[in-house]
């Protein structure tokens, strides 16, 4: 067993990191979810049937420790706002300084633009575009990840890009006017 949740680790580390981090932008949390995620593979490694590769059921616990940790925050977020506190939202963003992990991306800021307009498109678009883009994986891994059919995975893809398109040529014409005055 060891060897074995050794070999996981070493293999899909990195990669889950990652992922973690462009969903929760914080590299500590990202780091604390890899190991929460690690500590779920222990908890139920003997529960894994292998009926997906154990690069999509181990995504899809990543997947759900994320999505745990953002409905935390919200909740976070909903009890400090309901005691009444005059904060605006911008103060419990969770926003990170430090440089993304991977440094191609830190020295192309085509890329870095194009990942900052993900930020204005729905989650599930968001977490399809960093799957099938940042990720690499395909359609039906996105799919087994995600619990969705192939066919959502696509559909949501394909909006995702026309969003994702929509939103960088509003940038562009508001910047080309901005010139202009």
């Amino acid at each position: 067993m060891r060897e074995e949740f050794e070999r996981l680790y070493e293999t899909y580390h990195h990669a889950l990191f990652q992922y973690l981090f462009y969903m929760v932008r914080n590299r500590e949390t990202a780091e604390e979810l890899v190991q929460e995620v690690y500590i779920k593979v222990l908890q139920s490694y003997k529960g894994f049937e292998g009926k997906s590769t154990e690069k999509t059921w181990l995504y899809s616990i990543a997947k759900h420790v994320a999505i745990d940790w953002m409905r935390s925050q919200n909740r976070k977020k909903r009890k400090w706002l309901g005691k009444q506190y005059e904060l605006s939202e911008r103060a419990f963003e969770m926003r990170d300084p430090a440089p993304l992990p991977d440094e191609i991306v830190e020295q192309n800021e085509d890329v870095q633009y194009v990942y900052h307009m993900m930020e204005r498109c729905t989650p599930d678009q968001k977490q399809v575009l960093i799957l099938r883009y940042v990720q690499a994986m395909s359609i039906q891994e996105t799919a087994s990840v995600l619990g969705w059919t192939e066919s959502k995975v696509k559909t949501t893809q394909h909006r995702a890009i026309k969003s994702l398109k929509k939103h960088l040529e509003n940038e562009e014409s508001e910047g080309e006017e901005a010139k202009r005055r």
